[in-house]
């Protein structure tokens, strides 16, 4: 019955768009579409696009874009920006959607949340622990400044930040090509190839 709640919730909210949004509600919302999912008897390819498309409605991808860019935005023009922008778009999808297919049946409960400020809220989660996996702490950074249209910012795993990993991984991709933007552009567009 909670499961039905929150899908009705979530369409509604969408459909609607014109009502707040709590931060845990949406996280739990998005993870049980995610579930739904995963747990279908459908292709592996089929899983992944339906699995972009809830990406492309809850992360915000350009935010989490140009913060694993790091200071090196400043130095684009826009041309450049609009390129890195719809390359990182095509690679956030990829690695979001091929690594979250591979679950079978992610279980995740919200546990709390903690309103850090007007735009941002953690959420607390963890995902249960099977015979094959422990389990797992998640905290999800919301973005909350469009109370209508709350967004994900970032996941930290077990005090881990994947924002923070992947703008590590673009800065020593740049250091090693003195900072050559089109060194990270093709590095990205070859992922999104393969």
């Amino acid at each position: 019955m909670k499961k039905i709640f929150f899908i009705l919730l979530f369409l509604n909210l969408n459909c609607f768009n014109v009502f707040s949004v709590e931060p845990d509600v949406f996280v739990q919302s998005t993870v049980n579409r995610a579930s739904e999912i995963l747990t279908k008897n459908i292709s592996q390819e089929e899983k992944i696009n339906m699995l972009k498309k809830i990406a492309k409605d809850t992360v915000d991808i350009k935010g989490v874009g140009f913060y694993s860019l790091g200071s090196a935005r400043k130095n684009l023009n826009n041309e450049q920006k609009i390129q890195y922008l719809k390359l990182f778009e095509n690679y956030f999808l990829k690695s979001f959607s091929s690594r979250l297919s591979e679950y079978t049946n992610p279980e995740i409960d919200v546990i709390s949340k903690n309103v850090l400020s007007e735009n941002y809220t953690i959420v607390n989660s963890i995902l249960k622990g099977t015979s094959e996996r422990p389990e797992v702490k998640i905290d999800w950074r919301i973005y909350t400044k469009e109370q209508d249209n709350p967004l994900i910012r970032d996941l930290i795993i077990e005090g881990l930040s994947l924002a923070r990993t992947q703008k590590e991984e673009f800065a020593s991709i740049l250091n090693s090509n003195d900072g050559n933007i089109e060194s990270l552009f093709k590095t990205l567009e070859e992922f999104s190839a393969k």
